[in-house]
């Protein structure tokens, strides 16, 4: 996990449109930064849809979420038409960004070891530094913690 109080690291990547977009088109605004290993598996929908069912209230407190994983923009898509979900998800499936935030890590599930994406969340505030940061989430938990550290 990336140390609080440095410059989150910038980047470039698709949302589930096609468009590209970059943490620095935030700049002014919260931004909750997560990421989640795969959609349209149970934990990240749960999570996902509890992040748009607060989404009102993150928008209220002036902050915007960002989703990110190594699914596809297609996939990403529809993931969003699926559940209405209302706001941004970044494709990463080169994991460049994944890797730079530091959230793809060796994972042991029944026994058997692999490398993917730990469920982490930044909070980066409105000059682009890394407020909070929290590993190894509890997705249905997640979005509530986050909207109370806003």
């Amino acid at each position: 996990m990336l140390e609080i109080g440095v410059k989150a690291p910038d980047f470039t990547l698709p949302d589930q449109n096609g468009d590209m977009r970059s943490l620095s088109d935030y700049k002014g605004k919260k931004v909750v930064l997560y990421f989640y290993p795969k959609d349209m598996t149970s934990g990240c929908t749960k999570q996902a849809c509890a992040f748009g069912e607060l989404f009102p209230q993150f928008e209220e407190k002036g902050a915007v979420i960002l989703g990110v994983s190594k699914d596809s923009v297609s996939s990403h898509k529809k993931f969003e038409e699926t559940y209405g979900l209302p706001f941004t998800l970044l494709s990463d499936t080169e994991k460049e960004v994944i890797q730079a935030y530091d959230v793809w890590k060796e994972k042991k599930n029944y026994g058997k070891v692999s490398m993917g994406v730990v469920r982490t969340t930044y909070l980066i505030n409105e000059e682009g530094v890394i407020e909070k940061a929290f590993g190894n989430v509890k997705a249905a938990e997640n979005p509530q913690k986050m909207l109370s550290e806003l």
